[in-house]
């Protein structure tokens, strides 16, 4: 059996950074991606496959839910994909986007390390 890789997608590169370490400690592979630099970008909104999502065993979103285009990543995520998904969101969005957010668990910043443990053994836990 293969090592269970998550896909950590945040437009902040030192917070990818940390994370990406953090996890690789707990010997799993972190596969980031920083999201669409511009509104349709993304290839999943294009209707094509996306190479770093097909690898994922577990997805830590983080880009900003008050984008459609955003908004359409996660629900394209969440319809599609049978791997666990954190979804990281200020309280207000959390209420604004209640509906988007049934089905995913949600973090609110600061993500820390017990989160990322926690959302590892979870990943983890999924592939045995």
């Amino acid at each position: 059996m293969s090592e269970p890789v998550i896909l950590d997608v945040s437009p902040d590169p030192e917070e990818l950074a940390w994370e990406q370490e953090w996890l690789e400690r707990l010997e799993l592979p972190v596969i980031t991606c920083t999201g669409p630099h511009k509104a349709g970008a993304c290839p999943l909104l294009q209707g094509k496959p996306c190479g770093k999502v097909d690898k994922a065993d577990g997805i830590l979103f983080q880009l900003d839910l008050d984008r459609e285009d955003h908004r359409e990543i996660l629900k394209i995520y969440a319809e599609t994909l049978d791997v666990p998904i954190r979804v990281v969101v200020n309280e207000e969005q959390q209420l604004q986007y209640a509906d988007l957010l049934r089905g995913v668990e949600v973090f609110t910043p600061p993500v820390g390390p017990s989160a990322l443990d926690a959302f590892a053994a979870e990943v983890t836990s999924v592939m045995v």
